[in-house]
């Protein structure tokens, strides 16, 4: 079974569940394993990586390649 298979199976399960303490369990469970994965994904930069966007920061800045935080939430407040 694939994994798309599995996920409609899941919540097909999962809706036709009527115990809301079974329910509320499931989604402590799910935070608290989506949190752990996200920690697990999350890893601090080398200081060789720190150092080359630093430079490429700085390469941006020098050829114009920026855009003044106020025009940002300008074109931020557009998006809605």
């Amino acid at each position: 079974m694939d994994l798309q298979t599995r996920k409609i199976s899941f919540v097909q399960e999962f809706l036709s569940i009527q115990n809301e303490e079974i329910v509320a369990r499931l989604e402590n469970f799910l935070k608290k394993e989506k949190k752990n994965y996200t920690d697990k994904e999350f890893r601090p930069m080398t200081t060789e990586e720190f150092e080359n966007r630093i430079d490429q920061s700085m390469d941006d800045s020098k050829n114009g390649r920026v855009i003044e935080a106020n025009e940002l939430l300008k074109e931020i407040q557009k998006w809605n």
